[in-house]
C-alpha cells in the first residue's frame, strides 16, 4: 500500500471545531453524511467490539432533537432551570445540517474504559472526515449528554452511555488556518 503522508499529515492538523453559529443553512450530502459514519466504523475496538452507535439527525429530524432536549432539561432541571440553556437547547440543534448522538453500546468483553477510548477513536475519524470535505464540525458532550433519562430516546440501554453529539454544518467563515498545540517535546518522554 502506498499513501501520501503529507497530505495525511495535512488532514490531521487542518481538523478544526467549527461550531454551529458558524454553520450556513446548506444541507450536507448524505453521501457525505455516509462517508463520514462509514470511516467512523474503522476506528479500532478491542475484541472488535465496534461499541458505538450512531443516532442522525437531519431535516425534521433536528426538531425533534431539539424538543426532546430541551424538554428533558426543564423536567429535570427543577430549581436550577435556567431559561438561557433552555433556548441554547431549542435552537442550537437548528443552525445545524446534520446533528450525530453519539453512543456506546456496553460490551462486558472488555472494560468499559476501553469501549469509551474505541468511540472517541470513531468520533476522531469522523472529525478527520469532515474536515477532509471542509464540512464544520464539532464534538459537544453538554446539556443532557450524560443523563440517564436521555438514553432510551437514543436507543440505548442502562448498561451504555451517550457521549454526545456531533454537530456538522457547511462553515460561513474562511477555515481556520491556526490552532493552538504545545511543543510535542512538552508532552513525550523517552524511555531508552
Amino acid at each position: 500500500m502506498v499513501f501520501n503522508i503529507e497530505e495525511i499529515n495535512k488532514i490531521i492538523r487542518h481538523r478544526r471545531s467549527i461550531f454551529p453559529v458558524s454553520y450556513t443553512d446548506e444541507v450536507i450530502s448524505d453521501e457525505i453524511i455516509n462517508k463520514i459514519l462509514e470511516n467512523a466504523t474503522w476506528a479500532p475496538s478491542h475484541k472488535l467490539t465496534q461499541p458505538w452507535k450512531f443516532t442522525v439527525f437531519t431535516g425534521k429530524g433536528l426538531n425533534k432533537l431539539a424538543e426532546f432536549q430541551s424538554d428533558l432539561y426543564k423536567k429535570i432541571s427543577g430549581e436550577q432551570f435556567q431559561q438561557k440553556k433552555f433556548d441554547m437547547l431549542s435552537s442550537k440543534p437548528l443552525q445545524c445540517s446534520h446533528v450525530i448522538a453519539i453512543g456506546m453500546k456496553r460490551n462486558e468483553l472488555v472494560p468499559e474504559i476501553e469501549e469509551i477510548e474505541a468511540v472517541a477513536c470513531a468520533v476522531q475519524n469522523m472529525a478527520l472526515t469532515a474536515s477532509a470535505h471542509k464540512i464544520g464540525a464539532y464534538w459537544g458532550s453538554g446539556g443532557i449528554t450524560y443523563r440517564p433519562e436521555a438514553k432510551a430516546f437514543f436507543g440505548l440501554g442502562e448498561k451504555d452511555k451517550l457521549l454526545g453529539f456531533f454537530f456538522l454544518g457547511v462553515p460561513s467563515i474562511e477555515w481556520p488556518d491556526r490552532a493552538k498545540r504545545k511543543p510535542v517535546s512538552e508532552k513525550v518522554e523517552w524511555v531508552r
